[in-house]
């Protein structure tokens, strides 16, 4: 009997050890309409791979592609990062989310690949794709023949930003093929795929990207969303000089891609001393391909049942004072989940969800601007401009508004799906104020008018009296102030209770 024991260990033991590898590798499964990959970016091997080589619509992690063949040429000598380029009327009218400059507009190389980075923005890509490729078309080429050489062979690209096209295709297994690319290749430029905000002019933009400056080690990629492909994320982390890639695809939400992102780099850090365990799954390049057409989540993502338009920016708009991201309010029914690491250790003591939801770390946000390159007072002066552009374009754009409903001005729109609802709040102010004379005519016409139409019409009493201190105080109402030779429309209490549903 005692001799039977030593086998009876080992085989209780063998079993034991198989039991968890089994339910390592059955755990973390994901649903149908999901692609999850995690790898480490030394060695390329895969620690997780579900429905990974399954082809999938990019959306913008395509702008890994874009900066990764930008940078190449960088690096090359083709162009610098201080070259100048042109935004053209191609790429002014791309779809948000985008800067919205105007055709005409110069900005450096530097400057674009921030923005594009850091707030997605489908302008900036085209204008790095014209100025690196000579065309959209030209730059897919290049784009293609990159991932030709690097053995994405699940990829192909038909423009530089991920916006929708039937031939725009990758997986989750090319995706971490080309991420481990970017940091084995352009190591002097990586800083590019984890700046955690931006500032033009008066806007602060946050990285779309929610584990930047929350969760611990995390120091890439890029974020993408198209209502066929659902929220997609590539992301790194480094603990300990060990550096794993996530990769997710067809989240329900920005919040829910970077949970699970975390969860998958979590469970790979704590995989670290129990590697034995699991069986090898190779390298990510031998992951074998699967032929068929990428999963269309159109419906899920953008049909009737959301209550709001499906967007990638997901709360990343900060306030103009620098004040910190949105909430929770997209995490849906992830507010419960928390961080299991593998094997025996004990779960972390956090939720997911709050994690993502909480404010990110302090950061000083890089300055980006348009013209070239500059320093000291110049860049000073150069961000200045930037701001009173800022301020001066959005009065021009409500000059007739303002005409009809004269109170639009006092009620700030904040509806713009581009994330530029803050322009608007910072050019109120800016209005041309007049001078202590045309305020006086413009009191005392509007004042007899208003006091006449109060006392005719006791129920638009309230309106009159706000049109009346309007233009008393031109400082919260410098839009109508500005216009004394049309008061008639300062006292129409019908055109008064229009804009309030308008943002």
């Amino acid at each position: 009997m005692h001799a039977l024991r030593p086998l009876l260990r080992k085989s209780l033991f063998n079993l034991f050890a198989a039991g968890l590898a089994c339910a390592a590798l059955l755990a973390p499964c994901a649903a149908s309409a999901e692609a999850l990959l995690l790898i480490e970016a030394d060695s390329g091997k895969v620690l997780q791979a579900d429905n990974a080589t399954i082809p999938w619509y990019p959306a913008s992690v395509t702008k890994i592609m874009t900066a990764y063949v930008t940078l190449k040429a960088v690096k090359d000598g083709r162009l610098t990062l201080d070259t100048l380029l042109t935004v053209s009327p191609t790429a002014a009218s791309q779809s948000p989310s985008k800067m919205g400059f105007r055709p005409g507009t110069q900005l450096t190389v530097d400057n674009a690949l921030k923005m594009m980075m850091v707030k997605s923005a489908n302008d900036m890509a085209v204008v790095l794709a014209e100025g690196v490729g000579g065309s959209i078309d030209g730059f897919s080429a290049m784009m293609n023949d990159t991932a030709k050489k690097l053995g994405m062979t699940q990829t192909s690209y038909v423009n530089p930003n991920g916006l929708p096209a039937d031939g725009q295709i990758t997986s989750a297994r090319d995706l971490g093929i080309l991420a481990r690319a970017f940091l084995r290749d352009l190591p002097e430029y990586e800083y590019f795929a984890h700046i955690p905000a931006i500032r033009f002019g008066k806007r602060v933009t946050g990285n779309f990207n929610k584990l930047i400056g929350r969760y611990p080690g995390a120091d890439g990629f890029k974020t993408g969303f198209i209502c066929a492909s659902g929220y997609n994320l590539v992301a790194s982390a480094t603990r300990n000089g060990r550096r794993l890639i996530a990769v997710v695809l067809g989240a329900s939400s920005g919040t829910a891609r970077a949970v699970k992102a975390a969860q998958l780099l979590e469970r790979g850090f704590a995989q670290d001393n129990l590697t034995w365990l699991r069986p090898s799954l190779g390298t990510v390049d031998n992951l074998v391909p699967v032929d068929a057409s990428p999963p269309n989540l159109r419906d899920e993502m953008c049909g009737p049942h959301r209550k709001r338009p499906a967007s990638d920016d997901d709360d990343a708009l900060i306030a103009a004072n620098g004040g910190a991201t949105g909430s929770a309010s997209a995490t849906g029914g992830e507010a419960q989940v928390t961080f299991f690491t593998a094997g025996l250790q004990p779960p972390l003591m956090m939720k997911a969800s709050e994690l993502m939801a909480s404010a990110p770390a302090a950061a000083e946000p890089v300055l980006v601007y348009t013209g070239p390159t500059r320093t000291g007072t110049a860049l000073i002066a150069a961000v200045a401009a930037d701001a009173d552009q800022q301020a001066a374009s959005k009065p021009r754009g409500k000059k007739s508004r303002v005409a009809k409903k004269p109170d639009a001005a006092d009620k700030p729109k904040d509806g713009n799906k581009d994330g530029h609802k803050d322009a608007g709040k910072d050019t109120k102010t800016a209005a041309v104020k007049p001078d202590a004379k045309s305020e006086a005519k413009s009191a005392a016409k509007s004042s007899a008018k208003s006091d006449a139409k109060t006392a005719a019409k006791p129920a638009g009493s309230k309106q009159a009296a706000t049109k009346h201190d309007a233009v008393a105080k031109p400082a919260a109402g410098g839009d109508q102030a500005a216009k004394p030779a049309k008061p008639k429309a300062a006292t129409k209490p019908a055109a008064a209770a229009k804009p309030a549903n308008n943002s």
